[in-house]
């Protein structure tokens, strides 16, 4: 982060993405987490698990039972987490809706990770609707990270433009 860029403070029932540590942080969340998309619930679950990680919203992983696998399929892409590993992707389908790479999941989480292992988590920037509880949620900016920001997370958060050095 720039010497310019200022954190913002959390009040009393705020969480800053500043205070969440490196390496990240898996815990449970509890809260329901819903995924709509195409009009469908594609997710709905209380069991999903939160993943902190300095200047990133929160990432929700949702248990495949939690999840209409039916209109997930395995695509060919992958990428590297220093942390969790390597991820592999989904392409979510709707109906006459697709949206390609939009999910992701790590088949083999690195040690430390293995709490995430087949748990789903979804960019909600590519789907019509993410939920925390009642509150819909924002996307993270930029196509790498896929952070969910709800009212009780500030920043700045990483992922916009001329965030990529932080």
């Amino acid at each position: 982060m720039d010497d310019n860029q200022q954190h913002n403070p959390p009040d009393s029932d705020q969480e800053s993405v500043w205070d969440y540590p490196r390496p990240p942080r898996v815990e449970d969340s509890g809260r329901r987490v819903r995924v709509i998309f195409n009009g469908v619930v594609i997710a709905d679950s209380t069991r999903a698990k939160r993943v902190l990680e300095t200047s990133h919203p929160p990432v929700y992983y949702i248990p495949p039972e939690d999840v209409k696998m039916t209109h997930l399929q395995v695509t060919t892409r992958h990428s590297f987490c220093e942390f969790k590993g390597q991820a592999s992707y989904y392409t979510i389908r709707v109906g006459d809706k697709s949206a390609a790479n939009a999910a992701w999941f790590y088949p083999q989480p690195a040690p430390g990770y293995e709490s995430l292992k087949g748990q789903i988590a979804f960019y909600p920037a590519q789907m019509e609707a993410c939920y925390v509880d009642d509150e819909q949620v924002q996307a993270q900016q930029g196509d790498f990270y896929g952070g969910w920001i709800t009212s009780n997370i500030v920043g700045p958060f990483k992922g916009g433009a001329g965030t990529v050095g932080w």
